[in-house]
């Protein structure tokens, strides 16, 4: 693709990153007209339907999605919905999340231990991907039932600390406008990722209780986030949303709180450990995981191949991760189940960039990226993209 390399290469001034946009908004080569599957006929507004409510009306361009040759019935066989698949991920994750943590607490009782340290650690590493469980529930996408769907988001939702409520309103908007900042400001380019932190916070996170019951009570009295992110897709116009995420931060703390007072009441206080708060362990690998998704790539293009990094892992992290690796793919194409997307990458990979293998090889990269980004502030890496109809993938990335 000589034409966004040398789109590339005029944009690494730091003087112009307007520049950087529209020139490669303009070089990407986009689907052909008569390709089976139109642009127009993918509706964003049906990737999720709990979008916010602005105070005012909001000024959004729609933005013109590259996405891959599809034809509609091939699409319409990667959306399709699995029961069985979707019990198989989620009743799978569950039983991870709550067989170790059941092992944890019979250990603390019946084994050495160092045994029950070892087993705690375990514990957090699979707790800490409730995130990416609830993320996918969010889309409606992994059960064909819509209930089913929402009953399984409110478990996760409850197990891991999260408000669903929030994330609808944001992640709506981060589909849409993806790396366009200010109607996407869920993820804002550029990014810079310290190391130092998994040591800090991510291997043990001693200030993990504090800070999640100090932010809770806040909200149990009603307080709302006040980062500017928020404050938009949360707005006055909005109180029943307002109202629904101040209910479930109440429901979060009053319930956590209980499971706490009922375990250390009872001499079962590893359960605080091990259910209440297990994140505070082993949240490295889920935070390396989930890092790589846009880091260290461009904003404002209309082309998620250049904006969102797919990258291959082996099966037990990626089951733990929600297949998220395929994350080009899971942008490209919101409503499809994350079981399907390894079969939707095997189906346009002759169109994607360099993928890379691994954790190790994807945070080389990147730390390349953030260390050239020292020197060059505005530099962010272009992919090579194949040539039009291209070979089965990019085995090398391109030059830095």
């Amino acid at each position: 693709m000589s034409g966004v390399n040398t789109a590339e290469r005029r944009c690494r001034s730091t003087a112009d990153r307007g520049c950087r946009a529209g020139g490669l908004a303009r070089e990407i080569e986009m689907a052909d007209a008569t390709k089976d599957l139109e642009q127009a006929a993918f509706n964003d507004d049906e990737v999720l339907t709990e979008g916010p409510v602005y105070s005012k009306p909001q000024k959004k361009t729609r933005i013109e999605w590259y996405r891959p040759s599809l034809t509609k019935d091939e699409l319409a066989a990667f959306n399709r919905k699995s029961n069985f698949l979707g019990f198989a991920q989620t009743l799978g994750y569950l039983a991870v999340m709550l067989g170790v943590a059941g092992l944890a607490i019979y250990s603390y009782f019946n084994w050495p231990w160092y045994v029950t340290v070892l087993l705690v650690f375990a514990n957090g590493h699979s707790w800490a991907f409730t995130i990416n469980a609830f993320h996918e529930l969010i889309h409606d996408s992994v059960f064909r039932q819509k209930w089913l769907n929402r009953s399984f988001l409110r478990v996760f939702s409850f197990l891991g600390w999260h408000n669903h409520h929030h994330f609808w309103a944001s992640h709506t908007e981060h589909h849409k406008y993806a790396l366009h900042p200010p109607d996407d400001q869920e993820v804002v380019l550029p990014t810079k990722y310290d190391m130092a932190a998994i040591w800090k916070k991510h291997i043990i996170n001693f200030t993990l209780p504090w800070d999640t019951l100090k932010g809770k009570w806040r909200s149990f009295k009603g307080h709302l986030p006040q980062d500017p992110w928020s404050k938009l897709i949360l707005p006055e116009a909005d109180p029943e949303r307002q109202a629904l995420y101040t209910r479930w931060e109440r429901f979060l703390l009053i319930g956590h709180v209980a499971i706490a007072a009922v375990a250390i009441g009872t001499g079962y206080w590893i359960v605080v450990l091990v259910v209440t708060f297990p994140k505070m362990f082993g949240r490295w690998l889920q935070n390396l995981c989930n890092s790589t998704q846009h880091i260290g790539l461009v904003d404002t293009v209309p082309d998620f191949r250049l904006c969102c990094r797919t990258i291959y892992l082996n099966p037990i992290v990626q089951f733990l991760y929600w297949h998220m690796n395929y994350h080009t793919e899971h942008h490209m194409y919101a409503a499809v189940p994350c079981y399907r997307l390894g079969a939707l990458h095997r189906r346009i990979k002759h169109e994607m960039p360099w993928c890379p293998n691994g954790l190790v090889e994807a945070w080389k990269h990147i730390m390349d990226v953030q260390k050239r980004q020292e020197t060059e502030m505005e530099y962010q890496y272009v992919a090579e993209l194949p040539e039009k109809g291209g070979v089965e993938g990019r085995e090398k990335k391109s030059s830095l």
